[in-house]
């Protein structure tokens, strides 16, 4: 038997008290700290706006109450999206990626959804990059 290498995630599995449907709850895979990474697009545009952190219990929220709730990793609570900046985030859609360590979500965002005011994180943050074509 090998041992996985240090950089390999590690998977966490679902708590037994998750609030997430128990198909959904084991269709994850969280990392050591049992979160999951979660992109946020705007529904209509495509535009990916951001790109936040969910546990269990903040997928739950954003899954029953139409607004997107994510886990602050640097302040270890839950926060809403516009609660305090009034930027909302409604939710349109969630999906789980096929891997099950990413989730996609589709919002209609009100505001800026980058914390700077930005309409995106990514918005004047381009690096170089040699750039490539389909042959």
């Amino acid at each position: 038997m090998s041992e996985q290498p240090a950089s390999a995630p590690v998977i966490v599995p679902a708590a037994a008290t998750s609030p997430l449907a128990p198909e959904v709850a084991a269709a994850l895979k969280r990392d050591g700290a049992g979160l999951v990474a979660a992109v946020v697009q705007q529904f209509d545009t495509q535009e990916v706006l951001m790109l936040g952190w969910m546990d269990d219990e903040a997928l739950h929220r954003t899954m029953t109450s139409g607004r997107v709730t994510f886990y602050s990793r640097s302040r270890q609570e839950y926060w809403r999206k516009g609660d305090t900046s009034g930027h909302v985030q409604w939710v349109k859609s969630v999906a789980l990626d096929c891997d099950g360590d990413a989730l996609l979500i589709r919002v209609d965002q009100v505001g800026a959804a980058c914390h700077t005011g930005t309409r995106t994180c990514f918005e004047g943050r381009d690096l170089d990059v040699q750039t490539g074509e389909a042959v």
